[in-house]
């Protein structure tokens, strides 16, 4: 099958698209034919070798988590899911494999797409979709009438955060750039800071929940526009925000917090409700096809996407 490897680290120069053995499936897994992925910074971080301490050197590595496709195959001790299944996860990016044709995947981390989106448009949704909803939901225990800012807000996380904050009926300021305000806007938020005119953690406004989609701020700089029992969430375990959010843990009072979002089938059907409902929806930034893979990276790695940048190989067959 075609695949996205690396056999080095390095520059978009490392990916090559080359042929290797299509997997086999164990008892609790599922043979997926991928029909879409996305670019996550994870995966450029990881071809970087940013992470190599974790990633390894057991070369070659495919990279890629997001992943949509069609279940071909099920293992013996899978009861419910079926070949033809249209499903939607990701996988651990130290893991990797989704920049490929096919995938084998544990089947309870697994769940159905949601009915009116493609393929590409779901593939978008998992790690940033679930990123947004465990940190709003499960870190920040959102709850209607709350004030919510997303930093970050029209990003591949924020626009998920904002739409998300907004389906569970809070008052949802968003931060961005002044070219991606309209978008912002339009995905439901009540106001929008443009960062480069307005600093919020200067201003006076005081918020049950900050989520700092991109990872700029930290506890201690958001603190002062936090209620008094609000919650900063990050999703970068950075070394200003490691500690505060230990001694926060243990301490009454504002609250700091990390999210590492998981593959988690409950959550992944709870978003395919929202979008169902056509209360969320996954904005894409670009599509670019699986051979096209170092264009896509590097167009990652200029931190520029509004949205969601997703590989899409839906045009190939579903047959061998």
């Amino acid at each position: 099958m075609k695949a996205v490897t690396i056999s080095r680290y390095g520059s978009t120069e490392v990916l090559e698209y080359s042929e290797i053995e299509k997997p086999q499936i164990t008892p609790n897994q599922l043979l997926v034919k991928i029909q879409a992925t996305s670019v996550n910074p994870v995966d450029w971080k990881i071809r970087q070798g940013q992470i190599q301490l974790l990633s390894g050197f057991n070369f070659p590595i495919v990279l890629g988590c997001d992943l949509s496709g069609v279940v071909l195959e099920v293992g013996e001790k899978v009861e419910n899911f079926e070949p033809g299944d249209e499903i939607y996860t990701f996988i651990n990016p130290l893991v990797g494999g989704a920049y490929a044709e096919y995938i084998a995947i544990p089947a309870n981390t697994a769940a159905l797409k949601p009915k009116n989106i493609t393929h590409s448009q779901a593939a978008a949704i998992p790690v940033a979709g679930l990123t947004a909803f465990q940190a709003l939901l499960d870190l920040g225990q959102i709850r209607p009438g709350q004030k919510v800012l997303i930093n970050g807000a029209s990003g591949g996380v924020g626009t998920f955060a904002v739409q998300i904050a907004k389906a569970m009926k809070t008052e949802v300021i968003g931060v961005c750039s002044s070219k991606n305000i309209t978008l912002v806007e339009s995905l439901g938020a009540d106001r929008v800071i443009d960062y480069n005119q307005i600093d919020f953690t200067k201003e006076s406004e005081q918020y049950e929940i900050i989520f700092d989609a991109v990872g700029k701020e930290t506890f201690s700089s958001c603190e002062n526009v936090l209620k008094p029992e609000g919650i900063y969430i990050s999703t970068l375990p950075t070394v200003e925000n490691l500690p505060s959010t230990l001694i926060t843990l243990f301490m009454p009072g504002k609250k700091s917090k990390l999210v590492l979002a998981q593959p988690n089938p409950r959550d992944l059907i709870s978003i395919r409700e929202l979008i169902e409902d056509e209360l969320v929806k996954p904005i894409i930034d670009r599509t670019y096809k699986l051979g096209e893979i170092a264009e896509a990276h590097a167009y990652s790695e200029m931190g520029r996407a509004v949205g969601k940048i997703v590989i899409s190989n839906e045009e190939t067959s579903l047959v061998d």
